[in-house]
C-alpha cells in the first residue's frame, strides 16, 4: 500500500485530523474551512474509541497469527482516517481483497493486505522460510490457505468488537484487483484503518475499510466511554464463557481407594492368584474416591446390574 511511509518520523498520526477543522481568519472573523468532498462522519471521540479497538485487534491478531505460523509477527495500527472510497482505492495497487460481511450489521467491509506480505505467509505455512514471490495471480491452492489465515484475523476482529457490538464477520469474496471491490460508493465516506505488518526483516502494509452507512448504526455506542464500560462487562461474560467451556472438556482421572495393606517385598512377590490380601478399611465404613490424585468424595461400592459402581454419600471437606 503506497500510503505506508517508509521512514517512521514521517507517517502520519493514529487518527489524521480532517482539513474542515482548519480555523482561518478574514475580515476579523473567524471561520472554519468544510469541505463538502470530505465530510465529517466521527467525532474525535469516535475515531479515538474506533483507534483502541483496532488496536486491540492489531494485538490479538499478531498473537494468532505467530502462533499459526512459528513466527514472529508484528502488527500496529499506523493511522486512521475518514475518506471518500475512491480515495481509498487509488491508493492501493498489488494486493489481495477480502470482501467482508459483518453481521448484524448490514453492508460489507475489505481486509486488504500486500500481495507481498501474502506470499510470505503462504511460504511459511508450507514450511518454506518466508519468502516473498513476485506475481500479482493467486492460484487455486493459495486461496483457501489465505482464507484459513484471514478467518484467524477476523476471530480477533470479533474479540476486539466486542466491547461495542457482537458481530460475526465473514468472507463473502476474495479479489487481487480494486476494480472489483465495490462495497461503498465512490464519493461516500469510509473509514480506513492502515497497519504496518512485520514479519522477520520484512516492513509491509494491511488496511481495514468500513463504510460509514456500516458503523452509523452504532455510532452512539463509539464513544470511550461507553466503550470501556461495555467492554468490562461483556469482555468478562465472554471469558466466563470460554474458560466453563474449556473446563467442561477437560479430562479428569478418577480412582476410588478399596484401602491399604503393608506387606514386605518377599510376600508381595509370592502371591498368587486366589490370595487374599488383608485391608485397612473395614466393610462397614465408606471408601475415598481420588480426583487428579486428590481426595474429593466418601461413598460406597455397589452395584448395577452386573458393574460395579460408586455410590457418593458425601464431598470430603477441604
Amino acid at each position: 500500500m503506497n500510503s505506508l511511509a517508509t521512514d517512521t518520523e514521517s507517517q502520519p498520526s493514529p487518527v489524521a485530523s480532517a482539513p474542515q477543522q482548519t480555523l482561518q481568519k478574514s475580515g476579523g472573523k473567524v471561520f472554519e474551512v468544510y469541505d463538502f468532498r470530505r465530510p465529517d462522519k466521527f467525532s474525535k471521540d469516535q475515531l479515538r474509541t474506533l483507534q483502541m479497538l483496532h488496536e486491540t485487534f492489531a494485538r490479538l491478531a499478531g498473537s494468532s497469527l505467530s502462533a499459526y505460523l512459528r513466527a514472529p509477527i508484528s502488527i500496529d495500527l499506523i493511522s486512521l482516517e475518514q475518506v471518500p472510497y475512491e480515495e481509498y482505492l487509488r491508493s492501493i495497487n498489488q494486493s489481495v481483497f477480502t470482501v467482508l460481511s459483518i453481521p448484524p450489521l448490514t453492508g460489507q467491509a475489505v481486509l486488504e493486505i500486500e500481495l507481498n506480505l501474502i506470499f510470505t505467509m503462504i511460504d511459511r505455512m508450507l514450511g518454506g522460510p518466508g519468502k516473498g514471490v513476485n506475481r500479482s495471480v493467486l492460484t487455486d491452492i493459495e486461496r483457501p490457505l489465505i482464507r484459513q489465515m484471514i478467518e484467524r484475523m477476523l476471530t480477533a476482529l470479533k474479540a476486539a468488537w466486542e466491547g461495542v457490538v457482537i458481530v460475526n464477520p465473514g468472507i463473502e469474496g476474495m479479489e487481487t484487483s480494486a476494480q472489483f471491490v465495490q462495497i461503498a460508493p465512490p464519493n461516500d465516506i469510509v473509514v480506513t484503518i492502515l497497519f504496518e505488518v512485520r514479519m522477520g526483516n520484512q516492513r509491509t502494509a494491511m488496511s481495514l475499510c468500513i463504510p460509514y452507512l456500516v458503523l452509523k448504526p452504532i455510532a452512539t455506542k463509539l464513544s470511550a466511554q461507553k466503550w470501556f464500560a461495555g467492554s468490562n462487562r461483556k469482555v468478562s461474560h465472554a471469558v466466563r464463557k470460554m474458560l466453563s467451556h474449556q473446563i467442561n472438556q477437560a479430562a479428569v482421572s478418577c480412582e476410588v481407594v478399596l484401602g491399604e495393606s503393608r506387606t514386605s517385598v518377599r510376600d508381595f512377590l509370592k502371591l498368587q492368584v486366589g490370595d487374599i490380601v488383608k485391608l485397612n478399611t473395614s466393610t462397614a465404613h465408606d471408601i475415598k474416591m481420588n480426583v487428579a490424585a486428590h481426595p474429593k468424595f466418601h461413598g460406597k461400592p455397589a452395584l448395577n446390574g452386573k458393574k460395579l459402581v460408586f455410590t457418593i454419600t458425601d464431598a470430603i471437606e477441604e
